[in-house]
């Protein structure tokens, strides 16, 4: 279990670093239109930043959205099951689906990133940026999201083995009472 506490905690922190990212993807979007419609210029650069910003944000944050159970899943089927039932779905799903194909996409982004960081690639768009970093968030991501399945299948057995209780990897439902305080929290920052 400390393994994938480990594993928790660095996916949350990424997933909080990374969710900076959406603000600054928003207010880019909103200057570059800004500019482009009151002084009719514009760069593929602010448009590149923009992509890179919201690849990082899937990417990067898919390990968190596993974690948080939010992941896409055919509720209306597994929730008819038993808790026990829907953990061994859960395992199945994550041994026999997620961590192969995972494992097969970073085995070939991997050298996909190697090469673009080796030629220091370019866009091909004028003004654009170097493609590099944006190449290299592929095997990242996807790294993050096999450590996360590895996290998740930990949790499983744990919970089979009778040694921690469903809420360790329960989807987590905001409570109208955490709503008002959110709410009441974010009006002190104003």
């Amino acid at each position: 279990m400390s393994l994938s506490r480990f594993i928790d905690s660095l996916n949350e922190k990424i997933a909080n670093t990374v969710s900076w990212a959406l603000l600054a993807a928003v207010i880019i979007c909103a200057g570059n239109a800004l500019i482009r419609y009151i002084f009719n210029a514009s760069s593929n650069a602010w448009l590149e930043i923009q992509w890179y910003l919201y690849g990082a944000m899937f990417l990067l944050a898919a390990s968190h959205t596993l974690k948080r159970d939010e992941h896409v899943r055919i509720d209306v089927v597994v929730g008819r099951f038993s808790k026990r039932t829907q953990v061994w779905i859960d395992l199945f799903g994550f041994l026999l689906f997620l961590l192969p194909v995972c494992l097969l996409i970073l085995y070939d982004a991997i050298p996909f990133a190697q090469v673009s960081i080796a030629s220091q690639e370019m866009s091909s768009n004028a003004g654009g940026l170097i493609v590099w970093p944006a190449k290299l968030l592929v095997p990242l991501g996807f790294l993050l999201l096999i450590l996360q399945g590895i996290s998740e299948i930990i949790k499983r057995i744990a919970f089979l083995a009778g040694k921690i209780d469903g809420h360790e990897f329960a989807k987590h439902v905001t409570t109208p009472e955490e709503e008002i305080e959110a709410i009441k929290t974010a009006n002190k920052l104003n």
